[in-house]
């Protein structure tokens, strides 16, 4: 299996170096990750500056770009296509509203974009903030799913994000379908002023799951299950299209 490998939490990261190691065992790994921590820029992409794709070691490379710019680089290293596309593993969780701002989940994204199955790994806290640090664990999992792959419907559009919870692989409960949670708000902007009294300022925390019951990666997670969530890329809400046609046409008729 050809592997192309990224992340969002920088080349240096355990994360990434773990699952690296581990896949090199059993496939063809190309490795390209940015320079240096890029969570929470989603999708984005770099456009007015030139990319440089550094080699660190055989087949890995970090970039000075963005997860997705990784991506556009990587495909772009192989002769033939790669069979998938794998981001992570995060350091944190990458659940609920987390999608729209992850960088883990936007390499994912783009590797589908680009035609390619796709995976988000991440390793998730069990309490609010915390470090986490089995990433062994995240690697097994990532490694079990791997040996079905293949046998995934509809591969062609797969974009799996994973949460695994931080804790010892013997302790992990199994795996588990679910959808997606919801926060609360982000708390306030926080002000501060730098050394020399300028104004400056830190965006607030993430709030506090909100959308945790039965059936959610928040859940899924806390109970100690590997959360499996299916995600796609079609923003499109679906069920408000007639009531939005609905709407536009009075406007029309009142106009």
């Amino acid at each position: 299996m050809d592997i192309l490998l990224s992340n969002d939490d920088g080349f240096m990261a355990p994360g990434i170096n773990r699952l690296r190691e581990a896949l090199a065992v059993a496939a063809n790994v190309i490795t390209v990750a940015p320079d240096q921590d890029c969570s929470g820029v989603s999708n984005s992409l770099t456009l007015r500056n030139p990319l440089r794709l550094t080699r660190q070691a055989e087949n890995f490379y970090s970039v000075n770009g963005t997860p997705t710019d990784c991506v556009h680089l990587g495909l772009g290293l192989y002769a033939d296509d790669p069979d998938m596309v794998i981001s992570g593993i995060n350091a944190g969780a990458n659940m609920g509203d987390d999608v729209l701002y992850s960088g883990t989940v936007a390499a994912a994204m783009e590797g589908r974009f680009l035609g390619y199955p796709a995976l988000a790994v991440s390793l998730a806290a069990l309490g609010r903030g915390g470090a986490v640090s089995h990433y062994d664990s995240a690697v097994q999992a990532v490694l079990h799913l791997l040996g079905h792959v293949q046998n995934y419907p509809d591969r062609s559009s797969m974009i799996l994000n994973i949460n695994v919870p931080d804790l010892p692989w013997e302790q992990v409960r199994g795996f588990c379908v679910t959808r997606l949670g919801s926060r609360h708000r982000s708390e306030p902007v926080v002000r501060a002023q730098d050394p020399r009294g300028k104004e400056i300022f830190w965006i607030g925390p993430a709030g506090d799951a909100a959308d945790a019951g039965e059936g959610t990666d928040f859940h899924a997670v806390q109970a100690g299950y590997v959360s499996i969530t299916p995600i796609h890329a079609d923003l499109t809400r679906h069920r408000a299209l007639e009531d939005t046609a609905h709407w536009l046409e009075a406007c029309h008729d009142a106009a």
